[in-house]
């Protein structure tokens, strides 16, 4: 990983039966490198930041990679409940894909997004198997 990313795990105390679980998760990955942080961000009490990330449920998670230079840059890839199962293998790629690992993306899709020129919001259901 070339830039650190912050992982903001967005909780609450009560009422949500998955939080603890999912921080659970979360903790098992900055001791994989010193390039991860977790910053809890309580649900309840700063609203306006969950707002801001989209964020209108917990669990959840907002990726961030923070540069050399002090800038935070919002990855806006986001985890909606528990990333557990296949899920936290998709949280382990996207931790690895801000912190700087290459897409491994063709040449002739990298032309195909840098074409879009619009927003696009693309998400991804899956449920426990």
């Amino acid at each position: 990983m070339t830039s650190s990313v912050r992982l903001l795990f967005f909780t609450q105390a009560l009422e949500c039966e998955t939080c603890p679980q999912t921080k659970q998760i979360l903790d098992e990955l900055p001791p994989l490198s010193d390039k991860i942080t977790i910053e809890e961000v309580n649900f309840v009490l700063e609203r306006d930041r969950a707002t801001g990330f989209g964020i209108d449920r917990v669990p959840a998670v907002a990726l961030e990679r923070l540069d050399a230079d002090g800038h935070v840059h919002d990855a806006r890839i986001r985890f909606i409940g528990t990333p557990s199962g296949y899920e936290f293998i998709s949280l382990v790629q996207a931790v690895l894909l801000v912190g700087g690992r290459p897409s491994g993306l063709t040449e002739e899709n990298r032309r195909r997004v840098m074409a879009v020129n619009q927003p696009v919001r693309m998400q991804v259901f899956t449920t426990p198997t």
